[in-house]
């Protein structure tokens, strides 16, 4: 794709940005899917675990209410861990019938594609446009 010095450049200029902008950094980081699924997943094992603990207090108290409430929580906690793994398996792994689409500005990319390499695609095509010559911005030329 990109030539060794320019992939190189690449990588020195992200963790220069890494080191210099930790709000950056820590907003890439949470963009990413895997990230972002880990998380939801520990939420729906916490209320999972939450909904067991209630089903056996309800018995316990002789509560109807809260063994009900346990079996929802812990209902609702498996769906949201299997929707939340679903829609990562998509974003990670797409199907190869919609391996690419095109976006509003009529662009082609890969779905699936994380944030960070949208952003690295981004950089790479102001690079490109500063090299021909029109400053970076689409639309726009020296005069």
């Amino acid at each position: 794709m990109l030539p060794e010095d320019e992939e190189r450049q690449l990588r020195e200029i992200e963790q220069a940005l890494y080191r210099d902008d930790p709000k950056f950094r820590r907003r890439m980081r949470t963009s990413d899917p895997q990230v972002r699924y880990k998380r939801k997943l520990i939420a729906a094992q916490l209320g999972f675990v939450i909904g067991v603990g209630l089903l056996p207090a309800g018995a316990v108290t002789h509560r109807v209410y809260l063994a009900a409430a346990g079996v929802v929580i812990v209902l609702l906690s498996s769906a949201w861990a299997a929707v939340s793994l679903r829609q990562y398996m998509a974003r990670v792994r797409p199907l190869h019938s919609r391996a690419e689409t095109k976006t509003t500005n009529g662009t082609k990319h890969q779905l699936g594609q994380t944030r960070r390499a949208q952003v690295m695609k981004r950089m790479e095509d102001r690079r490109r446009r500063r090299q021909e010559g029109n400053g970076g911005m689409p639309g726009r030329t020296r005069s």
